[in-house]
């Protein structure tokens, strides 16, 4: 029996969770040139702002920044290009069908290396509304106080 590929987190859309209700995640190559993958193992990457669309039936990532890469050499690659990410024809087909007809969002959540491949996990996300934000942030310092309680109790 073979061994799972180690994980390697590479970066976060840690506010991703904050700002969306996250409905469903799925696993997505990205199509990167040899330069940004050096750059993305040094850890150049950010999620900030970024979100994927489906166009002609491809998928795209928009505005994911990968800093250019210190040993480049003489090619030049934009930081915030449009860059390409691959997903099976029936995963398209079920992530056109939920942007399209229910009005959810393609956000990226985290990049990292699946053995020696690069992914990114893609989330449908419906945006949270502010009073939403405050309902979760009231729950979480709740639990948060529950736990402290809980903690305190045990150790006397």
């Amino acid at each position: 029996m073979e061994a799972s590929p180690s994980v390697k987190i590479v970066a976060q859309n840690r506010k991703a969770r904050h700002d969306y209700h996250i409905v469903q995640t799925y696993e997505t190559g990205i199509v990167l040139l040899g330069s940004e993958v050096k750059s993305v193992r040094e850890g150049h990457v950010n999620l900030r702002d970024c979100y994927a669309k489906i166009e002609n039936g491809e998928l795209f990532l928009i505005g994911m920044g990968i800093s250019p890469y210190r040993n480049r050499g003489y090619v030049e690659v934009e930081e915030r290009r449009q860059r390409k990410l691959l997903a099976n024809r029936t995963e398209l087909r079920k992530l056109s069908r939920l942007v399209l007809e229910k009005g959810y969002t393609l956000i990226p959540l985290s990049v990292y290396f699946k053995g020696q491949y690069l992914k990114v996990e893609l989330a449908v996300a419906q945006g949270k509304r502010e009073y939403d934000k405050r309902d979760a942030k009231e729950e979480q310092h709740a639990k948060r106080e529950l736990d402290r309680e809980i903690k305190r109790r045990r150790n006397s």
